[in-house]
């Protein structure tokens, strides 16, 4: 990045890492364990805080594992005031989703493809002031008490819409993706009637390949 603001926090960063400082303030950075599970629960909040009829509340987070309770709590609650929560988790969740009075606006997928699906990606609507997370670090007891993770903010407009892009193809995906149930059983994702198959990863795949031929014949035309 260029970011100058975050390249101080990187530094300050690795001398809490060597041990060489402790930093308990940080203006863009949110770092486990010494504040980034209390800002994820804060985050949660605020949206169930800001939730209207009128102006909805969203929640879009993917991860690989979801099991902290007090995090689970706070989408609970967000749930219980309205708010949509749309979890993409690879691997463990201990989140119930549908659950008539406690989270029956959750609904939690997983993407079983040909990648191992690796990103965290937090997207908040805060009352339409949009705001993007990238995070080391899944929702779980060892990442937010026993390990250094990082989450930071995206501020590019363009980097923003990207990943919004990005959320919505993943969840559009309706032949590698599974539906977890109130049980804890998962429910393969059927493609409905009148509905196309479409695969997230091919998908993505497909792009990265006209965006690679199309680079390639760019090179080629200002060579010749």
């Amino acid at each position: 990045t260029c970011n100058m603001e975050f390249a101080r926090e990187s530094f300050s960063l690795f001398n809490y890492l060597t041990g060489y400082s402790y930093q308990k303030e940080w203006k863009n950075f949110f770092v486990a364990p010494i504040n980034l599970r209390r800002s994820i629960i804060e985050l949660i909040n605020r949206e169930a805080e800001f939730h209207t009829p009128e102006n909805p509340g969203l929640i879009i987070a993917k991860m690989n594992s979801l099991g902290h309770s007090e995090v689970i709590n706070a989408l609970y609650r967000a749930s219980r005031k309205g708010v949509k929560v749309q979890l993409l988790v690879m691997g463990v969740c201990c989140l119930k989703p549908c659950v008539p009075g406690l989270s029956e606006n959750i609904e939690v997928r997983s993407i079983l493809g040909r990648f191992l699906e690796h990103s965290r990606v937090f997207y908040f609507r805060n009352s339409g002031n949009s705001e993007f997370f990238l995070s080391s670090a899944d929702w779980m007891e060892r990442n937010l008490h026993k390990r250094v993770e990082l989450m930071f903010p995206v501020y590019s407009p363009k980097l923003r819409a990207k990943l919004l892009n990005l959320l919505e193809i993943y969840w559009k995906d309706n032949t590698k993706s599974w539906r977890l149930m109130p049980d804890g059983t998962s429910e393969k994702i059927q493609v409905s009637e009148g509905e196309k198959p479409f695969c997230a990863q091919e998908f993505l795949i497909n792009e990265i390949q006209k965006t690679g031929k199309k680079s390639k014949k760019n090179i080629l035309s200002n060579n010749f």
